[in-house]
């Protein structure tokens, strides 16, 4: 019989699984092309680096300019942009993480030093990180990243600098960490983590997706099943969708699901349903869900990193592997406050 875990377990497993969700879809992130995701890489399992060409990659339309010194965030990184064929990721190791869980990381570490969560001591941090040459190298920064320094160079004070109409799913890895965190009290980490969100993802649809994600995780660490903690979360919060909806979608293919029935974008009205579909289709099998997130493509890390914090908080760390968890090169600090 299994046992059942402690709260602290969960929340270890929690934080855990949002990293390993993360560094397991990073070789094949973006890919919507689902059949040369295979061609390419075959079934991801286990931790691999990426490799260039990505066939889907986009970072070619993306852009940005420096105004002046003081908000350079591409650094080294900026010839690479422009260019096509280019991996996001493509310096970055196996068991490596993505720029979004490498903030994750220096958000946890800040809260460990300063035992409290400080909105203005975080914005000074991700500044301090994003400006500092040689802090990551990861070549892709997403776009909430770039609008928040753009902003910045124009003098808006940083906590007026995030992006008021946000939608992305990656925005939620900025948000778990502190969630997870303070979740010992479960209203001040409802409240506190929403609100740290929109400094750099603002806007209706990453409130109430974000809530919606915060009710059901923080019911997941109490010991609720993925059901139960639905059901919590549609009653407390403006989105609904049950678990009857989505199990009502379990017998298609799960790139069918993700695909189609749910875009496999970073878009949060499609992505957030698409990982509830995951989650509660793989409870009880965290690894075979986390694969399964992996080589459905598009924003999988994004999903990902949601997806892995939910296993990790209803089965604590026995969700994980033990090559997954030796393998993360960066893990999370446990933080205990106050």
């Amino acid at each position: 019989m299994k046992k059942t875990p402690s709260f602290t377990d969960r929340i270890s497993g929690a934080l855990w699984g949002l990293f390993i969700g993360d560094a397991l879809a990073m070789p094949v992130h973006w890919y919507y092309d689902t059949l040369a995701l295979m061609r390419d890489y075959g079934t991801v399992k286990e931790y691999m680096q990426p490799k260039n060409p990505h066939p889907d990659s986009i970072l070619w339309r993306s852009s940005y300019t420096s105004i002046n010194g003081s908000v350079d965030i591409l650094h080294e990184q900026a010839r690479y942009w422009g260019k096509k064929n280019i991996h996001y990721h493509q310096f970055l190791k196996a068991g490596e993480n993505t720029l979004n869980l490498k903030l994750a990381r220096e958000l946890l570490l800040l809260l460990d030093r300063e035992k409290e969560y400080s909105a203005v001591k975080w914005l000074q941090e991700m500044i301090f990180f994003m400006t500092t040459p040689g802090k990551h190298n990861d070549t892709y920064v997403e776009e909430y990243l770039r609008h928040f320094f753009i902003n910045l160079a124009k003098g808006v004070p940083p906590e007026k600098c995030g992006r008021e109409d946000e939608k992305h799913i990656g925005g939620f890895s900025l948000m778990l960490p502190l969630l997870i965190t303070l979740a010992t009290d479960p209203d001040s980490a409802r409240r506190t983590s929403l609100q740290h969100l929109a400094l750099t993802h603002g806007g209706e649809a990453m409130n109430s997706w974000g809530e919606y994600v915060a009710v059901l995780l923080l019911n997941l660490l109490q010991g609720g099943s993925m059901r139960q903690a639905m059901a919590a979360a549609d009653r407390d919060c403006s989105k609904k969708i049950t678990a009857e909806q989505l199990e009502g979608l379990q017998n298609y293919p799960d790139t069918t699901v993700v695909g189609m029935h749910f875009s496999s974008a970073c878009y949060v009205d499609v992505a957030v349903p698409a990982t509830l579909f995951l989650a509660l289709k793989y409870e009880n099998l965290p690894e075979d869900g986390l694969i399964a997130n992996t080589m459905c493509g598009g924003d999988n890390c994004g999903r990902g990193s949601v997806l892995g914090a939910l296993f990790g908080a209803r089965h604590g760390m026995e969700a994980w592997p033990s090559r997954w968890v030796k393998g993360l090169l960066e893990p999370p600090p446990l933080v205990q406050i106050g």
